[in-house]
């Protein structure tokens, strides 16, 4: 692995990278509450194919951590790795994980000249998901936390205790038997860095997304722009099937937006399959590459 930090919109940014410049370049990009370094177990298993990038995201890790919830918009987001595409050279595939892969539906959906094609794993295009927050059904029960995390104390509350809080949302309802001691201190050590807890909650604060109650469906939604919201380069979405937070509801009538759309489920995984299935996962993959 090399890492530098580079320029993007004149700001730093922390790269991690993987396999040789002259491959293919994949652009990985992590969710919350993680950082570049998450794709250290699945970028090795790519590495003989793809020139693997993964930057830690605005307000992540040692990456650029401006003040403010304004801060943290989608277009800004997806801005950074625009740049950072633009940089690297054009079009590559793109691979997001959790809130990495709202930023990867941005990139294809609103600079598509960027992307050839588009794999996610465990994330969610913005209009099925709002969809199922918006019922008041299963997804909305389990996306309740997402009121957690954009509470004004969040950041005080997560911290608190060595961030026992956060730990403990990491580990929830979910197999984390990969998540040794050193893998968490590495992370406590990310979080802790200045500002960064409260810019990761930034994003989910900075979200228009409508997250309605248990049994009271909401119909003040904002308003999306669904033909804008296509997604017409290849896409391949990975799932792992005992998601607690993300339900299979979340991607229902995904083909809609994405036409050529392929779904694989890598079984006995959940919310964090990149790291608990990292050959079955790095397989399909590659294995939906060459075909």
């Amino acid at each position: 692995m090399h890492t530098e930090i580079i320029d993007l919109n004149g700001q730093s940014f922390f790269l991690r990278r993987w396999g040789k410049p002259d491959l293919q370049p994949l652009l990985m990009l992590h969710g919350f509450p993680e950082y570049g370094g998450a794709w250290s177990d699945l970028a090795p298993h790519l590495a003989n194919h793809f020139h693997c990038i993964a930057p830690d995201q605005r307000g992540y890790g040692q990456s650029w951590c401006p003040k403010g919830v304004g801060n943290y918009t989608v277009s800004q987001l997806v801005s950074d790795m625009a740049a950072l595409i633009e940089q690297v050279g054009t079009p590559i595939y793109v691979l997001g994980h959790d809130w990495g892969a709202s930023v990867a539906y941005g990139l294809a959906m609103f600079r598509p000249d960027l992307v050839s094609s588009l794999i996610i794993a465990n994330g969610v295009h913005p209009v099925p998901f709002q969809r199922a927050m918006a019922i008041g059904g299963a997804q909305s029960e389990a996306s309740q936390y997402i009121n957690a995390l954009r509470a004004p104390d969040a950041a005080a509350r997560f911290s608190a205790d060595n961030f026992a809080r956060l730990e403990q949302f990491f580990r929830f309802g979910m197999g984390v038997d990969w998540l040794s001691d050193d893998r968490m201190q590495d992370y406590r050590t990310e979080w802790a860095r200045p500002g960064r807890l409260e810019a990761m909650l930034n994003w989910y604060r900075a979200s228009p997304l409508v997250v309605a109650k248990p049994g009271e469906p909401r119909t003040d939604l904002p308003e999306l722009p669904l033909e804008r919201l296509m997604v017409r380069c290849p896409h391949l979405l990975l799932w792992g099937p005992d998601d607690k937070a993300l339900l299979p509801e979340a991607t229902a009538g995904l083909e809609e937006f994405a036409p050529n759309l392929t779904r694989i489920e890598v079984p006995d995984t959940d919310h964090w399959l990149h790291h608990q299935k990292t050959k079955a996962v790095a397989q399909a993959i590659l294995e939906w590459v060459r075909d």
